[in-house]
């Protein structure tokens, strides 16, 4: 904080006033101080204050002040240091502190005690003990907690001492309550954001009309005393002038309302309305006390109150339709105001991403009746909802940065309701949901990979394979079967013919029959082989001895090359003829 060396009231503290936001105007600017935030608005557009009357000179800002001087050595007693009072800058924020410590840790706020503060502090007798120091403050009024928090936005102070204290005309303390505030990060934020709103509304700010005093309702001229006398007959009256008049006066009634002005004009002409039907029917009775009956007075008379009740109902009919009409278009206006404003915030993100912001615009209006106290009640709602909707935007867009960060659109379909999530929140998402992908995508490579490896192993088996079936024969199925049927017999050189002479040329290379077929790509389950050689079976590892290895799995089942299945006989053959001439085969 930059500490600004002005004294108060002199035209360079109004100049700095008027080029900071400060913390005195910010219940205003929140809409919840004494002063409304169409009047701030007006103020900062043309840097101009209203004057200060010297009955409210002498009997609210002296004593305020003097009241103030007097509780800062309590203040001091309570916080156990020393206390300045001095107006600090931080950017563009400003605050004017009624007391702040050397090293600006601890800050002092002081206010007139109040009955409406008395009944706060009586409420905070009521918090839990272990809470009452930490929780007080927050039961202050809201615009000496916005006060504070700016203030505090603007020092940096840990906390505030909150006094009120009443003194009499000797300096004797009256009465004095306090309690700490403590900084609220969520009640700043909301300042700052409603300050960045009203510099908006600032650059926008056409200044509406001066408002004059309160309108006083001007009825018709008052008409002439109506005087009847009469015997049997009417003596004297004035009425044949009366009623000229007061039919002139009636039908010039104005009923095209539309300023505060005008409405102010038609409620005084009701009761004049009113107050004409009651002196007709008082003359009316007063004539009957002397007369019987008598036409002509009485039917000018019907006359003359039947048009004064008929103009004042149609008036109390034109008011009240012409008022609901204005409050109608007043809140039409800021209703379409929100939708351009939530069209804009849309636009910048470029995306319709905005959800449904509220505004209770038919709320604030409640209870107002001059057309002045509802527009500001219906503008202060709007830049409420134009703050939420930027908080929300500013949220959006931070978040469709870390998305659009991450990469991999395609992962976030939820995009809109993503989006509104908190930033912390939104964080876990996608790194949960990047993780995720990655491992997918990792967990694919690796399945691919394994498949590129196996296909790689099948092939280079099926080259083995292929070369070792180049160089074997298998004989015609002619020769075979004569070999078969030819018992075996030793030859010369111990060379075995017949069954086992099958058997070896089978594996042997010779030089006629046909080869053995290359692998074309058909398998065959263990199961069907066993179906092949049945009643024969061999098992997975049996195969394997022989040399014929599985070349794929099929869940539990082992695959093998359909092509191998000769070779497969061949080789079960040899076992067999093995295991039935033992002896042979060993000579």
């Amino acid at each position: 904080m930059k500490t600004i060396d002005l004294i108060q009231g002199t035209p360079e503290w109004h100049v700095h006033r008027a080029t900071h936001f400060n913390a005195s105007d910010a219940p205003a600017m929140m809409g919840c101080g004494l002063k409304s935030r169409t009047e701030l608005l007006a103020e900062l557009h043309t840097a101009i204050k209203p004057e200060v009357s010297q009955y409210v000179q002498e009997r609210v800002f002296d004593p305020g002040h003097r009241f103030e001087a007097l509780a800062r050595p309590l203040a001091e007693k309570i916080i156990g240091q020393e206390l300045y009072a001095v107006t600090g800058v931080n950017g563009q924020y400003s605050a004017s502190f009624d007391g702040l410590t050397m090293f600006e840790d601890v800050g002092f706020e002081h206010k007139r005690l109040n009955d409406d503060l008395r009944a706060v502090f009586n409420d905070m007798e009521t918090l839990p003990p272990k809470y009452r120091d930490t929780q007080s403050g927050a039961l202050l009024g809201l615009m000496y907690q916005v006060q504070m928090e700016h203030q505090a936005m603007v020092s940096g102070c840990n906390c505030i001492l909150f006094m009120a204290s009443e003194w009499d005309d000797k300096n004797q303390l009256i009465e004095e309550r306090h309690c700490w505030y403590y900084p609220n990060p969520e009640l700043r934020a909301k300042i700052v954001a409603g300050w960045a709103q009203l510099a908006e509304d600032l650059k926008a700010y056409s200044p509406a009309p001066v408002a004059e005093p309160a309108p006083t309702g001007k009825a018709p001229e008052t008409l002439p005393a109506l005087r009847i006398e009469v015997t049997g007959a009417v003596t004297a009256s004035n009425l044949a002038a009366f009623k000229q008049t007061a039919l002139t006066a009636i039908r010039a009634v104005n009923r095209e309302l539309k300023t505060d002005q005008d409405f102010a004009d038609a409620d005084a002409s009701v009761k004049w309305c009113t107050d004409v039907e009651s002196r007709l029917a008082a003359a009316k009775e007063h004539a009957l006390s002397q007369t019987a009956s008598i036409d002509a007075l009485f039917k000018a008379i019907d006359d003359i109150s039947a048009e004064a009740r008929k103009v004042r109902l149609d008036l109390e009919k034109l008011v009240k339709a012409r008022k609901d009409q204005i409050r109608t278009d007043i809140v039409n206006e800021a209703i379409a105001k929100h939708r351009d404003h939530i069209c804009t915030l849309n636009d910048r993100m470029g995306a319709a991403l905005m959800p449904q912001v509220p505004g209770d615009y038919a709320g604030v209006i409640k209870g107002k009746r001059s057309i002045t106290s509802i527009r500001d009640a219906v503008d202060t709602e709007l830049a409420r909802v134009k703050i939420a909707a930027n908080e929300i935007a500013d949220r959006i867009t931070l978040n469709l940065r870390a998305i659009q960060a991450a990469e991999h659109a395609h992962l976030f379909p939820d995009l809109a309701g993503l989006t509104l999530k908190n930033p912390d929140d939104l964080a876990a998402v996608i790194a949960q949901r990047v993780g995720k992908y990655k491992q997918d995508q990792e967990d694919a490579r690796r399945r691919e990979q394994q498949l590129e490896d196996e296909r790689k192993e099948r092939e280079e088996k099926a080259r083995q394979a292929a070369a070792q079936a180049s160089a074997v024969v298998i004989e015609p199925e002619s020769t075979m079967a004569q070999e078969l049927a030819t018992p075996v017999q030793r030859g010369t050189g111990g060379t075995l013919r017949g069954y086992l002479g099958v058997v070896d040329s089978a594996v042997h290379i010779v030089d006629q029959g046909k080869r053995i077929a290359l692998d074309n790509g058909e398998r065959i389950k263990l199961g069907d082989v066993n179906a092949r050689i049945a009643p024969l079976s061999i098992t997975a590892d049996g195969l394997a001895q022989l040399g014929f290895v599985h070349v794929a799995t099929d869940k539990s089942a082992k695959l093998y090359r359909e092509c191998d299945i000769p070779a497969i006989c061949d080789a079960l053959i040899k076992v067999i003829a093995n295991a039935k001439y033992p002896a042979a085969v060993a000579a």
